[in-house]
């Protein structure tokens, strides 16, 4: 464990580095502001997380759980708040030197699991964050009792949420590049460790949410499936089975491609129409089964033509037919009987309508 002079060191050498830097002002404000809100909010958790009815608890260097005594009481209370007030000003360094006397004035408390917690704190504020992430992973892994375990994860969910807004992470330690990646896997384990808990429900969200932002529409659709799995039911169930069908939608790539996510995502939403018919016309669900339909029986027309082109009429009619069957009150279907009548009433104004309708229909659908 590092001393306090080394401590101070450090943070005075960071502080000095920073001054003598030219960084733009943008990155400093937004690290910072990051750093500020993630430890003014986690810190409250920190300390109310070690108050169980209306004691004060610590894992002792026995592994036992202790009581604070209560002639402690006091001090203790008034010692986190300093702590509490310290860190709401962003004053680091004082912060550090108050966590060192606070552990001289509170040595019960000061055992095994604060000792590994701090390490990842210290990490955290020389803004080391894919360390500080390691060493909380660490922590999680020996302390799974500890108090301070729930704390550990909320710090992991706000690095992570920094690296999925597009917080960069040092590569060979010359180079940064954005840490989407990394955020992801850190959700990941915070989702696989707090299971069916609100943080692992809120750590699933945020990452199928990000994916869909960044246009990883198949990454999405697999994570919002997963999340449907485990939360079918509730608020949660209805938001990812619709996201599912979202996702599903913006996969499908135009009528060269395949379309089978066209049909997966036809299947969600006449599904979320069936299970939520009151909330069907708030997302507009019955346009997007219809602009589906479009999709789908263009996507067949442009084999028909295809086939027409090659000069296949039986199999381009046969097309043109399962089009007007199918879908008979699309805009496709009446290209398909345009065509189909083509040969009869061919001529330069129904060629000329034929391109101008499908380079209507391509611009309305791809």
């Amino acid at each position: 464990m590092a001393s306090k002079t080394s401590i101070i060191q450090k943070l005075k050498a960071q502080n000095q580095k920073l001054k003598d830097k030219d960084i733009a002002g943008q990155k400093v404000m937004f690290r910072h502001k990051m750093q500020f809100v993630i430890m003014s909010a986690v810190t409250g958790l920190l300390w109310t997380s070690l108050m169980v009815s209306g004691e004060t608890w610590h894992l002792g260097r026995d592994q036992n759980w202790n009581a604070l005594s209560k002639k402690n009481e006091d001090k203790y209370i008034a010692a986190v708040a300093e702590i509490k007030r310290l860190v709401n000003e962003g004053k680091t360094m004082p912060v550090c030197i108050a966590w060192d006397k606070f552990k001289k004035d509170f040595p019960e408390i000061a055992g095994p699991d604060f000792d590994a917690f701090f390490e990842a704190e210290l990490l955290f504020c020389e803004g080391k964050f894919v360390k500080a992430v390691r060493a909380y992973d660490k922590f999680l892994d020996e302390f799974p009792d500890s108090k301070l375990y729930e704390a550990a994860l909320d710090r992991q969910y706000s690095i992570a949420t920094a690296f999925l807004a597009g917080q960069k992470k040092p590569i060979l330690k010359i180079f940064k590049i954005k840490g989407y990646a990394e955020g992801a896997k850190i959700m990941e384990r915070i989702a696989d460790r707090a299971g069916d808990a609100p943080v692992g429900l809120k750590a699933a969200l945020t990452v199928a949410e990000s994916y869909e932002r960044r246009g990883k529409f198949n990454e999405a659709y697999h994570k919002w499936s997963q999340i449907m799995s485990q939360w079918p039911s509730g608020q949660t169930g209805k938001e990812a089975l619709l996201s599912m069908g979202r996702c599903q939608h913006a996969a499908y790539r135009g009528p060269k491609y395949d379309s089978s996510s066209l049909i997966s995502a036809k299947s969600y939403y006449e599904n979320f129409r069936l299970r939520y018919p009151a909330e069907s016309s708030k997302f507009d669900i019955d346009r997007k089964l219809k602009q589906i339909d479009e999709q789908l029986a263009y996507k067949q027309f442009s084999i028909g033509q295809y086939y027409q082109q090659s000069g296949s009429k039986q199999a381009s009619n046969a097309y043109y037919r399962m089009i007007i069957d199918n879908w008979p009150d699309s805009t496709a279907a009446k290209m398909a009987k345009q065509a189909m009548n083509e040969e009869k009433t061919v001529g330069k104004k129904g060629k000329k309508w034929k391109k101008n309708i499908i380079e209507k229909l391509e611009k309305l659908l791809l």
